[in-house]
């Protein structure tokens, strides 16, 4: 049996629920059905808090909190099919968690993996992270990443960046992490115009890049090298590779 659902992560766990309740037997888990079927029998999955909660509740009760975060990790990566892996990382963990670290499992091996392969992307965003002044103080970045790191920088620039007020906008999901002395959440946004930056933004942009190129020793220029360290995949909103 397929299994369609929205996406979101209450409509995965209620899928959770509907497996152990309903007793289904899953080949495979869609966000969208795929063009032709053939003799597959396919089931939609509504998000249902209620059966969300119970689940979210169970989870919280059996696993430990490093297993938790495991769950929460790899539904960000929302550019993989990982719905499969993460069922059956749930069901194993609810019958033995000490069977969680047998990587000789594939499921179980793919999650690790994955959760690696994330949390260095993270890593690496921390400090490819680009924030520019807007006119009434706040400080804005926008992100175009592999797998959903919003809530990771959120939190991250909340302790570093102390009261003063950012924004972190995921273009390519259109999320923003807002935070200022009223709010501090993630936010979905439909519209979006672009934010008008300060006078002295301009400078600091200036500065920035003649610091970098002054930190360079041209002798040793080595852009393989250089794009070892700093892909191109990570430079879009980086000012000092501005041409």
């Amino acid at each position: 049996m397929i299994l369609l659902y929205d996406g979101t992560f209450e409509g995965f766990l209620s899928l959770v629920y509907e497996v152990y309740y309903e007793k289904l037997h899953v080949n495979a888990i869609v966000k969208k059905l795929p063009e032709t079927l053939l003799f597959e029998r396919f089931h939609e999955v509504f998000s249902d808090e209620a059966k969300a909660r119970k689940v979210l509740e169970a989870i919280s009760k059996h696993f430990t909190k490093e297993h938790q975060r495991t769950i929460f990790n790899i539904f960000l990566c929302d550019t993989r099919e990982h719905e499969m892996a993460l069922l059956e990382y749930i069901r194993i963990g609810f019958k033995n968690q000490k069977e969680l670290q047998n990587i000789n499992n594939p499921n179980l091996f793919f999650i690790q993996t994955l959760e690696k392969e994330l949390l260095c992307l993270v890593h690496k965003m921390y400090g490819f992270t680009r924030f520019e002044e807007l006119d009434d103080g706040t400080l804005y970045a926008k992100i175009e990443t592999k797998f959903n790191i919003v809530p990771f920088l959120g939190d991250h620039f909340c302790k570093r960046l102390g009261n003063i007020p950012f924004i972190i906008h995921d273009v390519k999901r259109a999320l923003a992490f807002v935070k200022n002395d009223k709010i501090r959440e993630i936010r979905s946004i439909a519209e979006f115009e672009a934010p008008t930056v300060s006078n002295e933004e301009e400078k600091f942009k200036a500065l920035w890049k003649s610091f970098f190129k002054a930190a360079a020793v041209q002798e040793r220029f080595n852009p393989k090298l250089q794009k070892s360290w700093v892909p191109l995949l990570y430079r879009t909103y980086m000012y000092e590779f501005d041409a």
